[in-house]
C-alpha cells in the first residue's frame, strides 16, 4: 500500500500550512494549549469556526452540494494534522461532525436548508441527547418516551438525558426517543431535534473531577418538537445512531493530535529535573516510555490512513472505527498520565478558576504546562467511555471481526 502523498496533496498541505501561520490568532492557539477539558471553550472555539467558515474550510467533512468543502479523506486528515501541529482549537464536533451528517444522509430538502446553513455559520449551537440514566453503554434501552399528537403532528417527550455536553450552550439537542414502546427495543426509536430554549428543558450542571462544566443532566418534561423536526422515518432512529456513533468514533484522525502531544511530552520530559543530576527526560525508563506511546500513536496513523485508504474507494470502514477508538482512547490517557509524571508535584496541582488563559487565568505554579496536568488528567477518564465504551468497542470488535 503506497502511503505517500501526491503532488496535489502536498501542494495542498502547504496551503494549509500557509493559511495556518497567517490567520490562526495567537491568543486562539495559547487557549488550545491551555484547555484541559475534551471540549474548547466557545470564546476561542467560536473564534476559530468563524475564521474557517469565512475561509469556506469549516464544512470539510460535508459533502459540497450541502456547502462543505467536498475535501476527499486525506484532504481531511491533512487538515487535521496540520491543525493539530499548529494548536488550533479542534472544532466542537456536535453540530459540525456529527448531526450535520445526519441531515446530509437522512434529512429532506426542507430539513437541510432550515438547520446546515445555521449550522455552518455557527448561529445556532448543538448538544447531543443520548445517554440516559441507566442507558448509557446499553443505549437500547433508553427510557425517553416521545408521543405524537396526531392532530397537531407535535411530540411530547419526557425523561432525561445525561452527560450532555455543552447542553447549556445549545439551542437545540438531537435526541434518541421512544415512539413505540411495543416493538424489539432497537425497533422503537426515533431521531428528534427538540428547540432546547423552551419551558419543558431543565438543564442542570454536572461539574467534573477537575472542576470544569463540561456536562450537563438534561431534564424533559413535556418538552415540544414537530414531527417536521424528525429525520427519517419512526423507528428508524437506532439506524441513524450507529451512522452518527461511526462518524463520532472514526470520523477524524487521533493520531496527528496525539504525536503533537508526545512531542510537547517530549520536550517537557528533557526540562524537566530527575532529581539526578539530569533531566528527567534522560532517564533510560522515561525514554522507553514516550517511545512506546509514540510507536503506538505511530501504528494507530497507520490503521487511521488505511481507513482513509477505504474511504477514498468508497467503501465503509464498519468495525476499524471501533479498534481506532479503544486504541486512540487508552492512548489518550496513557499520554495524560505522563505528562503528571513527568512534572512530579508541580503537576498535581488543581486550579479550581476558568479559564486557564488569558489575563485572568490563576497563577500557576511552576509552568502552565505543570498547572494543565492534572486537570486535562481527571477529564481525560471520559475518552474511554464517551461514544462508547472501551468495554462496548472490545464487544464489537469481537463479535464482527474475530467472531466471537
Amino acid at each position: 500500500m503506497h502511503m505517500g502523498f501526491t503532488a496535489e496533496e502536498s501542494a495542498f498541505r502547504d496551503e494549509v500550512r500557509a493559511f495556518l501561520a497567517e490567520n490562526l490568532p495567537e491568543h486562539v492557539r495559547e487557549g488550545a494549549r491551555n484547555t484541559p477539558s475534551v471540549f474548547v471553550e466557545p470564546d476561542i472555539g467560536d473564534e476559530w469556526q468563524r475564521i474557517l467558515f469565512e475561509k469556506g474550510w469549516l464544512g470539510y467533512h460535508w459533502p459540497k452540494e450541502v456547502g462543505g468543502t467536498g475535501w476527499d479523506p486525506v484532504q481531511r486528515y491533512i487538515f487535521e494534522k496540520e491543525c493539530a501541529l499548529a494548536d488550533a482549537p479542534s472544532l466542537s464536533v456536535l453540530g459540525l461532525k456529527l448531526v450535520a451528517p445526519v441531515i446530509a444522509a437522512y434529512g429532506t430538502a426542507e430539513q437541510k436548508a432550515r438547520f446546515l446553513p445555521r449550522i455552518l455559520d455557527g448561529s445556532e449551537k448543538w448538544c447531543q441527547g443520548y445517554s440516559e440514566p441507566g442507558s448509557g453503554s446499553d443505549l437500547a434501552s433508553l427510557k425517553t418516551r416521545a408521543e405524537l399528537d396526531p392532530d397537531t403532528q407535535t411530540y411530547r417527550i419526557n425523561g432525561s438525558k445525561l452527560w450532555t455536553t455543552h447542553a447549556h450552550y445549545a439551542d437545540w439537542m438531537f435526541c434518541l426517543a421512544r415512539t413505540n414502546p411495543d416493538v424489539k427495543k432497537q425497533a422503537g426509536i426515533s431521531f428528534l431535534l427538540v428547540p432546547m430554549h423552551q419551558p419543558g428543558i431543565t438543564i442542570r450542571p454536572i461539574i467534573t473531577l477537575a472542576h470544569d462544566h463540561e456536562v450537563n443532566q438534561v431534564f424533559l418534561d413535556d418538552a415540544e418538537t414537530h414531527a417536521r423536526y424528525r429525520i427519517g422515518e419512526e423507528g428508524q432512529g437506532w439506524e441513524i445512531a450507529k451512522f452518527l456513533l461511526e462518524n463520532e468514533r472514526g470520523g477524524s484522525c487521533a493520531a496527528p493530535r496525539l504525536l503533537a502531544d508526545i512531542a510537547k511530552l517530549r520536550q517537557a520530559a528533557g526540562s524537566a529535573p530527575s532529581g539526578s543530576n539530569g533531566a528527567y527526560g534522560h532517564l533510560d525508563a522515561v525514554q522507553a516510555r514516550i517511545t512506546a506511546l509514540e510507536l503506538e500513536a505511530l501504528a494507530l496513523e497507520t490503521t487511521e490512513l488505511r481507513i482513509l485508504a477505504d474511504l477514498k474507494a468508497g467503501r465503509r470502514p464498519g468495525s476499524q472505527t471501533s479498534l481506532v477508538k479503544l486504541v486512540a482512547s487508552s492512548l489518550r490517557q496513557k499520554i495524560d498520565e505522563a505528562f503528571v509524571d513527568v512534572f512530579g508535584v508541580y503537576g498535581l496541582q488543581l486550579p479550581l478558576e476558568r479559564p486557564l488563559y488569558g489575563n485572568s487565568a490563576p497563577e500557576p505554579v511552576g509552568s502552565r504546562e505543570a498547572q494543565l496536568a492534572t486537570p486535562t488528567y481527571l477529564n481525560g477518564r471520559a475518552w474511554t467511555i464517551f461514544g462508547g465504551t472501551n468495554e462496548v468497542q472490545k464487544t464489537i470488535i469481537a463479535k464482527t471481526v474475530l467472531g466471537l
